[in-house]
């Protein structure tokens, strides 16, 4: 077999395991926006990440949508040995690349920035929803218990909030003793600003920056598959008759 044959059977292969990942994507984002609580029933411990501040249904459909998408084109361009397919897989994943790197550098040099834009998306939803939707309540519950941490900023973005006005207490995680390791009752609004319990955006950057290398690590490997694929199909194109 030769090279070209070699790395065409390759691309081909690669961009179907890609193809199923999307369809797997789809098919859990699709079962997450119909029945939210079910999942967050099994995944719940699981999932309190990042993702938790956004439409996880939502997020997983387009993610999912993305690499069908990329993981067909890839499959046909190699297949079916077609420049068209090839040239748009290759812009499609240089566009995502440079998304990532753009939002890479944001993070790392925006951090305050980042966190005001979201504080403004974040903390108005919590005011309204928590205490009132069941499964946004679950999220932050969940996101909250696994980061031990409370709100978006601190215990303040429940003011006003339906569990709020309801119970007259605040979440009681925000009244979480970490050196006796004990919830502080009732979690009134003195108990929660001596406890200053930290929020949840700087627990997560504090954690991302605990495991910076393996966080680290795992970009760079997208990044150098990333990187691969665009070179494989740039080759492929290329060597095309």
């Amino acid at each position: 077999m030769g090279c070209f044959s070699f790395i065409k059977v390759m691309m081909i292969l690669f961009n179907m395991l890609i193809f199923l990942c999307g369809a797997a994507l789809l098919a859990v984002g699709i079962w997450v926006s119909v029945d939210g609580p079910s999942f967050m029933k099994i995944f719940g411990p699981m999932s309190s990440t990042a993702m938790q501040f956004v439409n996880v249904g939502y997020f997983l459909i387009a993610a999912g949508a993305v690499l069908f998408a990329l993981g067909f084109l890839g499959c046909y361009g190699a297949q079916t040995e077609s420049k068209c397919a090839l040239m748009t897989f290759f812009f499609i994943l240089l566009l995502i690349f440079i998304a990532e790197v753009a939002a890479a550098v944001v993070a790392l040099v925006y951090t305050t920035l980042a966190e005001n834009f979201l504080t403004v998306v974040v903390v108005p939803n919590i005011k309204k929803e928590y205490g009132s939707q069941k499964d946004f309540t679950q999220v932050w519950n969940s996101t909250m218990e696994g980061l031990k941490c409370c709100g978006f900023t601190n215990y303040t973005d429940f003011e006003g909030s339906p569990y709020v006005m309801s119970s007259g207490t605040f979440p009681p995680y925000c009244c979480y003793d970490s050196v006796n390791h004990l919830f502080m009752e009732p979690c009134n609004s003195v108990s929660a600003r001596n406890m200053s319990v930290q929020g949840c955006f700087k627990q997560l950057l504090y954690d991302i920056r605990t495991n910076a290398v393996t966080v680290g690590g795992v970009a760079a490997g997208i990044g150098g598959l990333e990187l691969a694929a665009m070179i494989v199909s740039m080759y492929l194109y290329c060597n095309l008759e």
